[in-house]
């Protein structure tokens, strides 16, 4: 007894003493950063901005966690806030950073961007004739934003062609997120991003194409393609409208204790009518989300090509008195257990867009097992309208549009 009480009191002592270590280690490198500020502050050839250099710094240290942890001053934390409500002002673009350069993820539906042509992969050299090598992301994203109906130019590089320029006038951005219109007896809805007013856009869809339809109506084509992702409880939302009952998604952090898991209530918005997602390397994180819950609990058929693989989640933590943290808290889970973390969802039926419509065009996306840093590496309205009738080279919605009517005509339900 009294050796294993010495064993313990010795076991007690070299953890205290681990510990004690590590933190006069962490107060020697806070140190080392308030000498080399003191330094430049005190030596560097002009006189810097202080402030300006603890938010690089800062910026730094996130950055070299992942793709997606960064820090937004107080006037970006606020815009961001107007953003996830469904309307901002700026291009309409959703970013990335490769290689020092601006990377478009997918540009939004119906705005600036949309309109003047930007793809997906586009690379950003230049804002306004300035470098965007060496600026943070952050840093690049504010060069882009500035006042209404003002005009900016970027320099883009896109597969082999020579770099061009291309004039956007800077708009209010207002999120349309959820379209809708009849494909003959299939209603077909587009989610374009998850803000806000998705879930109210979803169901004023389906009550819309219930009663444009009527009896006739087959099932429901949930467009994904090209969806960057947003806001995780109307991820959650938009999967519980379609489910019964079940796991939707569940979130692990480092915390074992703070693990999450979204079920979904009673209640099929579509009445068990067949469902076919469609998803391809744009569709990232919420839109993720939503794939995997409806593919696992064999609710849709999931048709298109693999998605981005977007499966981390940010928290957003206010710092008072100054902007907050954009940080990477965890990873989520479909409901089967499986992490989509770098490797995305992958569709039961693939199917390649054969010819190239407005919502596929542009070579192939980046996706999140590109980006540097990686985890796990292997913009109101009602929030619905009706968009145009579907073009005829929408290869993928024109088989998802056949599969759904094969499943109803064979009685398949939502099962596959």
């Amino acid at each position: 007894m009294i050796i294993r009480f010495l064993a313990i009191l010795a076991l007690a002592a070299f953890t205290g003493s681990a510990a004690a270590e590590e933190e006069d280690n962490n107060y020697d490198q806070i140190s080392l950063f308030g000498a080399v500020l003191e330094r430049i502050r005190a030596d560097h050839v002009e006189a810097p901005e202080v402030e300006a250099l603890i938010e690089a710094a800062i910026n730094g240290m996130l950055s070299s966690l992942d793709p997606h942890s960064a820090y937004l001053s107080p006037r970006n934390f606020k815009e961001m806030q107007v953003q996830s409500k469904g309307e901002f002002g700026g291009l309409g673009i959703e970013v990335t950073m490769e290689n020092g350069l601006v990377k478009v993820v997918s540009p939004i539906d119906d705005t600036p961007a949309f309109r003047a042509g930007l793809k997906p992969g586009d690379l950003i050299t230049h804002i306004d004739n300035e470098m965007v090598l060496g600026l943070t992301l952050g840093q690049a994203v504010d060069k882009m934003r500035g006042p209404v109906d003002a005009p900016i130019t970027v320099t883009v590089r896109r597969d082999d062609e020579a770099p061009f320029d291309v004039t956007i006038v800077r708009a209010v951005i207002r999120i349309q997120s959820v379209r809708r219109r009849a494909e003959g007896d299939v209603g077909y809805i587009r989610v374009t991003s998850f803000n806000g007013n998705t879930l109210t856009g979803l169901k004023n869809a389906v009550s819309r194409l219930k009663e444009e339809i009527g009896t006739d109506l087959k099932g429901y084509v949930l467009d994904l393609r090209n969806n960057p992702g947003g806001l995780l409880d109307q991820a959650v939302s938009v999967s519980d409208a379609f489910l019964e009952r079940g796991e939707i998604v569940s979130t692990r952090s480092r915390d074992e204790d703070s693990a999450q898991r979204f079920n979904a209530k009673p209640g099929d918005i579509a009445d068990g009518l067949p469902l076919v997602v469609l998803i391809n390397e744009g569709s990232a994180s919420a839109s993720e989300i939503v794939a995997g819950a409806l593919r696992d609990h064999r609710r849709a058929v999931v048709m298109g090509t693999g998605s981005f693989g977007k499966g981390s989640v940010q928290s957003m933590i206010p710092i008072t008195g100054h902007g907050a943290l954009k940080l990477t808290t965890a990873r989520y889970y479909t409901p089967s257990g499986v992490s989509i973390q770098g490797k995305g969802i992958m569709p039961d039926i693939e199917v390649e867009q054969a010819v190239l419509s407005p919502v596929e065009e542009g070579r192939r996306r980046v996706r999140e097992a590109d980006l540097p840093g990686t985890l796990d590496k292997a913009e109101t309205s009602e929030d619905e309208d009706e968009t145009k009738p579907s073009e005829p080279s929408d290869y993928q919605l024109t088989r998802a549009l056949d599969l759904l009517r094969a499943l109803s005509l064979y009685g398949a339900g939502a099962s596959h």
